[in-house]
């Protein structure tokens, strides 16, 4: 969503009292803050309707006769309308974030060039509905994400399947054999704290979070060769294409680089897709989920060693779990942090969870660049000079003595 909006989608509320409408509108600015704000309806981008009110049905009419903006139901039932959005009540933050996501999607896709007239039937979706198919089918975050079941086409942005991947929650028994673990570590011990952390630079992701810096910048398709697999870069697209699949990258993840005979890694335009790139579209990666299950894979459970584990974190921005692996207790991080900076230590005793999943979601968000450390104020340059006693201040203190030696 952050793509295309400098700023947040624009909504409009519809259906809704007094107190329902104050209680979204702080939604929107806490949980799902950066993600969209209430406006006027003229000004809107998106609406969004309280389909269990009195009114809904009149307005829903009246939404779809005078508008085309993307409109989002809010309901205790499933619906199951053509080419609206539905969340279930009560309302969840993910489940919010995904349908917000949606709405950003049709809007991006209206600025696309549209087929002529006559190319699609009364039975097809619209255009701009069709090219966020791809994105919802796979949901598997909660059974509550049922979102209205769109028609399938057969293009070459739908056959992405990793980049169009929604995201995978994790529970506590999975977490572990997920993401591996390091010999002799037990990340959650806090005697051993200082041992948890890891450098990035030490591993693939380093080069790859330094080659996608490099490709942005120059606003141009680079090659990062490892001697493993091809990665090639598409900052235009915010994609990247790589020649291997999640099992290989998660173990190749894990092994630090100067343990690996391998040449040494280039970065290098390319000029032209090769063949196998249009043969294997389903290697496609969004950049940020690819970017984030690195982190996970290459943390193991530890904490980036950029961070100081005594120094409170905060969080800039709230990740965007809809295309994200969610490890476990990944949303009460995120809404703890959201409200204020906090040490790492901290949060394992106020969530009263594992140091492992508090570590393994700070990995993923720094490596976004969502996670920032909190300055102390004694981390001035400049140490302020002492005060010098002057003989005024000495002749006060004698005097108050004596007013305290009396009293007594």
């Amino acid at each position: 969503m952050k793509d295309r909006h400098k700023s947040p989608l624009k909504i409009a509320l519809h259906g809704m009292d007094e107190r329902a409408y104050k209680m979204m509108v702080m939604y929107l600015q806490g949980p799902c803050k950066g993600a969209a704000v209430v406006v006027e309806d003229l000004n809107a981008e998106v609406d969004i309707i309280d389909a269990d009110s009195a009114k809904a049905k009149a307005l829903l009419e009246q939404r779809l006769t005078e508008s085309d903006r993307p409109i989002i139901v809010l309901s205790l039932q499933e619906l199951t309308f053509d080419n609206i959005l539905y969340v279930k009540k009560p309302v969840k933050i993910d489940n919010l974030l995904f349908a917000l996501s949606e709405a950003d999607a049709i809007l991006s896709a209206k600025k696309k060039p549209q087929h002529p007239v006559g190319s699609h039937t009364k039975n097809t979706a619209p255009l701009q509905v069709q090219d966020s198919i791809a994105e919802t089918e796979s949901l598997i975050l909660s059974p509550e994400h049922n979102l209205v079941k769109k028609q399938t086409t057969n293009t070459d942005e739908q056959k992405k399947t990793s980049k169009h991947q929604t995201a995978m929650q994790l529970d506590e028994g999975k977490f572990s054999a997920y993401i591996g673990s390091v010999p002799g570590l037990d990340v959650n011990d806090p005697k051993q704290f200082p041992d948890a952390a890891y450098n990035s630079k030490d591993y693939f992701q380093g080069y790859v979070q330094s080659a996608l810096m490099v490709a942005e910048a120059k606003k141009q398709v680079m090659r990062l060769n490892s001697g493993w697999k091809s990665l090639i870069i598409f900052p235009h697209n915010h994609e990247v294409w790589l020649d291997a699949d999640d099992k290989q990258l998660r173990a190749f993840a894990g092994v630090a680089m100067n343990k690996i005979s391998a040449p040494k890694m280039t970065l290098i335009p390319v000029e032209s897709n090769p063949a196998s790139i249009q043969e294997n579209l389903e290697k496609f990666h969004n950049k940020d989920a690819f970017l984030w299950k690195l982190a996970v894979w290459t943390s193991k459970g530890r904490y980036p060693s950029a961070l100081d584990i005594h120094r409170a974190v905060f969080l800039k921005n709230w990740p965007n779990f809809t295309r994200l692996v969610v490890t476990p207790h990944a949303l009460r991080i995120s809404a703890l942090l959201i409200a204020g900076p906090r040490t790492l230590p901290d949060i394992v005793e106020v969530l009263k969870i594992k140091p492992q999943y508090v570590f393994v979601f700070i990995s993923a968000a720094h490596a976004l660049g969502l996670v920032g450390q909190a300055k102390r104020e004694a981390d001035e340059i400049i140490q302020p000079p002492a005060i010098k006693k002057t003989e005024q201040q000495g002749l006060l203190s004698r005097i108050l003595g004596k007013l305290r030696a009396n009293k007594s």
